[in-house]
């Protein structure tokens, strides 16, 4: 699994793009995009994510984040895992 670009300044402004595997297309459908923006919200509310801007595209979405707790790395795999396990269950049912 490649590691990337590393957050070494937890408490730093970051341009990231998150992927979905092999590029297949999810968030062409309305359901799978509101999971992925109510995950935003969540943790916007509730984790100290500060969500400036973003854009989704239909494999990818573009992030500016930042956080004033200095957990941005806990907050992006937190909502990484519960987005592709909601994503995963909803297609699944």
């Amino acid at each position: 699994m490649p590691t990337g670009y590393q957050i070494d300044n937890p408490t730093g402004l970051y341009f990231l793009t998150l992927q979905v595997i092999d590029w297949v297309d999810v968030f062409t459908r309305k359901i799978y995009r509101d999971i992925l923006l109510s995950s935003f919200k969540y943790c916007c509310q509730n984790k100290g994510l500060r969500l400036w801007a973003y854009v989704v595209m239909s494999n990818h979405v573009h992030l500016i984040v930042s956080t004033d707790h200095g957990k941005l790395p806990d907050i992006l795999r937190d909502m990484k895992r519960f987005t592709a396990t909601s994503i995963l269950d909803t297609i699944e049912n």
